[in-house]
């Protein structure tokens, strides 16, 4: 069963929701991913492809990125971007509203479709309503795949340090 707490924010009377069984919120996403829209063809700078983790638990698998690129998991709402050689892995929900983001190839960054919050292509936020950077999840390296824990999500206001090391540093790999 899912715990809400629902309070009225200052964004015109829209409800901010706490959801505190994340998985069940995940697996009610799917709906809004529907809205995403975002085919191959219109990503220029960073393409975006659909995926699918493997394994089981917390930790799903997922292929490394040969090159700078999005890959979206529907089913886990997880993104994995390549930037710079280095990997992130993302909530795919916005921290304002858990809106499902986007990519905006033509502007190189993330942005929320509901109330326009934008982020960099590793998560960091630039301006919009919310407050804070795109949740990221805990990764490692494991050979040719990118190990992502689904139970160790870390808020940038909150975890603070492990947000900012929350990613795989390719270039450190290839010594």
């Amino acid at each position: 069963m899912v715990e809400e707490d629902v309070t009225e924010s200052d964004c015109g009377g829209c409800a901010i929701r706490a959801v505190v069984a994340r998985r069940e919120f995940l697996r009610h996403a799917g709906i809004a991913l529907a809205a995403l829209g975002v085919l191959a063809s219109r990503a220029r700078a960073l393409p975006v492809t659909f995926v699918r983790g493997d394994g089981g638990g917390a930790d799903k698998a997922y292929a490394l990125p040969a090159g700078d690129g999005v890959a979206i998991d529907k089913d886990e709402s997880v993104i994995i971007a390549r930037v710079d050689k280095k990997v992130y892995a993302f909530s795919l929900a916005c921290p304002h509203q858990n809106t499902a983001i986007r990519w905006e190839a033509g502007d190189h960054r993330f942005q929320c479709p509901k109330h326009k919050s934008r982020y960099r292509p590793d998560g960091t936020f630039i301006e919009g309503r919310a407050t804070r950077g795109l949740d990221r999840f805990a990764v490692r390296g494991e050979g040719d795949r990118v190990m992502v824990n689904l139970d160790l999500l870390y808020r940038e206001d909150e975890n603070r340090a492990e947000w900012t090391s929350a990613f795989l540093d390719l270039a450190q790999r290839e010594k």
